[in-house]
């Protein structure tokens, strides 16, 4: 019965994170299934995308419903970005896992830095025109690449790229967001389906608990004023940061 209860609090929560600030998945589930639930990291990468995909799109549902979801650029941008990080997925092997780790640590602070001082603060608003499809692109094949070299590329990379450079507000670029990582993770899933048998009641469990989550994420996006919501949104990336920080900076020195 504990466990049910956590497992159903730990669904909420990462549906909660989905639902309001457009990333947070992936990030969160895996570490939670693995440490707190017990299963293996490679049955945790599995799970996890099968729960984040039916979270998001729930989150993706109730956002469209909203008006906050902006399909055309959803699909350029997961478009471009699923294709540049095909192609850039052997970069990888350039680097050490740990410097890569460290370099992607720096580049979130620097985000989330950015977000939350308010720099280009107009250009966050819907008082700026949008950027231009040529941005979309841009920023696209930018988080697609970052994705292939380090194997994320959630939320948390989507949401900044399309408020700073695309000029998306920010209710809009998480509704997008939503709409991206949802195909991803459909993407990814099937990709990893053959690779060991899936613990569905774990799933229904996880992904019905976050599907009440999301909605309500959803829902409460509307409500935080727009620069109280990109200011969670950067200090939830600088947190991320600084966990990958104080886990992979030592392996540096060794």
């Amino acid at each position: 019965m504990e466990l049910l209860a956590l497992e159903l609090a730990l669904g909420f929560a990462i549906g909660l994170s989905l639902g309001l600030l457009g990333g947070g998945g992936s990030i969160l589930t895996v570490p939670a299934l693995v440490y707190l639930i017990g299963q293996s990291p490679q049955a945790a990468v599995t799970t996890s995308l099968a729960i984040v995909a039916a979270n998001s799109l729930v989150g993706t549902a109730a956002h469209f419903r909203q008006n906050t979801l902006v399909w055309p650029v959803a699909l350029v941008f997961g478009g471009v970005g699923m294709v540049a990080a095909y192609l850039s997925g052997g970069l990888s092997r350039l680097f050490t896992p740990a410097a890569l780790m460290v370099a992607f640590a720096v580049l979130m602070l620097s985000i989330g830095a950015l977000m939350l001082s308010g720099a280009g603060r107009p250009a966050l608003g819907s008082e700026r025109p949008f950027a231009g499809w040529g941005w979309v692109v841009v920023a696209g094949i930018g988080v697609g690449v970052l994705t292939g070299i380090l194997g994320v590329g959630g939320g948390f990379l989507i949401v900044p790229a399309l408020v700073l450079l695309v000029r998306l507000p920010m209710q809009q670029a998480v509704g997008t967001s939503l709409a991206v990582i949802a195909a991803n993770s459909l993407a990814g899933l099937l990709g990893h389906i053959n690779a060991g048998p899936l613990d569905l009641p774990l799933v229904l469990v996880f992904a019905g608990a976050g599907l009440f989550g999301a909605l309500a994420g959803a829902r409460l996006a509307q409500r935080v004023p727009v620069h109280r919501l990109r200011q969670a949104f950067a200090v939830f990336v600088i947190l991320l940061a600084v966990l990958l920080l104080f886990d992979n900076a030592p392996k540096l020195l060794v």
